[in-house]
């Protein structure tokens, strides 16, 4: 695998933070009268920004957003690794991270699960336009001085999918079911599964 590159997603990929998401979502919606549900079922896998925009008003989209990043931010370290997270980057070596959250927070999520943060990391801050667009796989791929079509991409969300396939790269889907992310060149079930599948599959 040495020739290959992994570019990660964060958030329910290397770490389980679906509780705090959704409890920050939900505590911003009943403050600000939007619909929590609806929310929830957008939110996996896209910029806060992006939801804000779709689902609340414009006079407060700033606090919304500052209610989420405090929310979230308090509670950085109420996350845990996903299963084999910590072995499965042990056996990487060089990969890069590209999430829809922020730089700070991605960090501290990172930390309080006791992963590593690598040196590339592509955060919300750092794009003009979050997943689906491709731009943040893109900019790993160039900070990491390689060919995009050379990596491989793992994500949970269909958004994050779509994100990786707009870019050009292979893109393993991490679902226990596979109709959920039906874009993805393969579906696995954890991350133990990547590497072989990747060795089957990866052209």
């Amino acid at each position: 695998m040495t020739n290959v590159r992994f570019l990660l997603d964060i958030d329910g990929t290397l770490i389980d933070s679906r509780t705090v998401v959704e409890d920050a979502w939900r505590e911003a919606a009943a403050q600000f009268g939007a619909d929590a549900d609806a929310i929830l079922q957008a939110c996996h896998g896209r910029r806060d920004e992006d939801i804000v925009e779709e689902f609340f008003p414009q006079p407060v989209h700033a606090a919304v957003l500052g209610r989420i990043a405090t929310v979230e931010q308090d509670r950085a370290s109420d996350v845990v690794a996903m299963p084999g997270a910590r072995d499965f980057l042990t056996d990487l070596g060089v990969w890069a991270a590209v999430t829809s959250g922020s730089r700070r927070l991605m960090t501290a999520r990172l930390c309080g699960a006791g992963l590593p943060v690598p040196d590339v990391l592509i955060a919300a801050d750092d794009v003009r336009r979050g997943k689906p667009d491709p731009e943040g796989y893109l900019a790993a791929a160039a900070r990491l001085g390689v060919d995009i079509r050379g990596c491989v991409v793992v994500e949970d969300s269909p958004t994050g999918v779509a994100a990786g396939k707009a870019a050009g790269a292979f893109v393993v889907g991490l679902a226990m079911n596979s109709s959920s992310l039906t874009q993805a060149d393969v579906v696995v079930g954890t991350l133990a599964d990547v590497v072989h599948v990747v060795r089957a599959h990866h052209p």
